[in-house]
């Protein structure tokens, strides 16, 4: 069963086909996209297909993605997961996108931190990684500010847009994030 997680203002969900039309508002936006690693979505076919790879992966056991919702409104806003769960070796790496409309009040902030949460206590992860495009700044600060430790550049680690782009490896680990929070 797919965990339904709380935060003082969001309600992480499983996704499902009636969120296609927000999810493709979402990647086919190129202020959205510009840093995510993967093409802008033209089709919502495309949107679909997202949904369907998650759904798989989580059926695997490969992988979550939640859709970001704020309570009270049942408004879909993004959504954040773990890509690349490994169960046997205890670590996942995460990921995360928002509509624009929702940037800096701090939605993106409160879901990646309940899931690191999740990820520690109930998968019992060890470490949590991110990939992140050095030019991305609020991206990298997000993962700074909630204890991601920068431990490099990945050159040409993301072909996207005709262009092979370095990214920043950071990550955080159990016991450090349990010391600090």
């Amino acid at each position: 069963m797919f965990p339904v997680l709380k935060t003082e203002r969001l309600i992480l969900r499983e996704l499902t086909e009636y969120d296609a039309k927000v999810i493709f508002s979402i990647l086919s936006n190129p202020h959205v996209t510009r840093y995510y690693g993967k093409e802008t979505f033209k089709k919502i076919e495309e949107a679909n297909e997202f949904i369907n790879y998650f759904k798989q992966k989580f059926n695997e056991k490969r992988g979550f993605r939640w859709g970001i919702e704020i309570k009270d409104s049942e408004q879909l806003v993004g959504t954040v997961g773990f890509d690349a769960w490994v169960p046997k070796q205890r670590r996942a790496e995460i990921g995360y996108e928002l509509h624009p409309e929702f940037w800096n009040n701090g939605y993106a902030t409160e879901a990646v931190s309940k899931i690191i949460s999740f990820g520690f206590d109930s998968l019992e992860l060890i470490r949590i990684g991110a990939i992140v495009f050095p030019e991305n700044e609020p991206s990298n600060k997000l993962l700074q500010k909630i204890g991601f430790q920068k431990e490099g550049i990945l050159r040409n680690y993301i072909y996207q847009d005709g262009v092979s782009n370095d990214t920043y490896v950071y990550s955080i680990i159990n016991k450090d994030y349990k010391q600090s929070y």
